[in-house]
């Protein structure tokens, strides 16, 4: 067979999109971003939960995301579950002890490239007067100019962590066996940033 009648069986790495354009700085718009959390109770059941009170920013270089930074600051006054009585207690001396420790920050120290619209951002996460990395994983929804101008993008995120690592041990023990509620949260996150003027 001639050398037209071949298939090339090379495959190429998945590249990811060409984001040279959205180069720039943002800041996270709170009313169309969410952050929130997943917590196991009782160990049968998920209760789910968020912050209203946050502010961030992002600094994307679409030539190379490895030069990629975030910010975020969220009030723990703020938290809600749906449940005043448990927000009450999230607020409190048993967890987040929002008179002395009022924010949690994150700020990134690092970012990569994971192929495709994937991408994975480490920094430290501060808690409770206690700070260490965590790694959150991110998904590029796409970028748009919404009907005022404004030029966004948008990412989903996820992470898991042990709030135990950040001083947050409370619990109580199952008749059943077990704990009340799991030491492994979940974290996810809904972005929309606005590019700055």
């Amino acid at each position: 067979m001639g050398i037209f009648g071949r298939k090339d069986t090379t495959v190429a790495p998945a590249a990811g999109p060409d984001l040279t354009a959205l180069t720039g700085d943002y800041t996270i718009d709170p009313a169309h971003s969410t952050i929130g959390f997943v917590a196991r109770h009782a160990m049968v059941t998920n209760v789910k939960g968020g912050f209203h009170d946050f502010t961030g920013t992002l600094h994307l270089d679409g030539a190379d995301p490895t030069r990629s930074t975030a910010t975020l600051d969220i009030q723990m006054a703020s938290i809600d579950t749906g449940n005043a009585d448990r927000d009450g207690h999230l607020k409190s001396a048993d967890f987040f002890k929002i008179d002395e420790f009022p924010a949690m920050t994150f700020r990134s120290t690092k970012a990569e490239s994971l192929g495709g619209d994937d991408y994975r951002i480490t920094g430290d996460l501060s808690l409770l007067g206690v700070t260490k990395p965590i790694s959150i994983d991110l998904e590029f929804n796409g970028s748009a100019t919404d009907p005022f101008g404004n030029a966004r993008v948008g990412f989903e995120g996820k992470a898991e962590i042990l709030r135990s690592e950040w001083g947050l041990t409370w619990n109580a023990a199952l008749e059943t066996g077990g704990v009340l509620i799991s030491d492994k949260i979940k974290l996810v996150f809904d972005i929309s940033a606005i590019r700055n003027a």
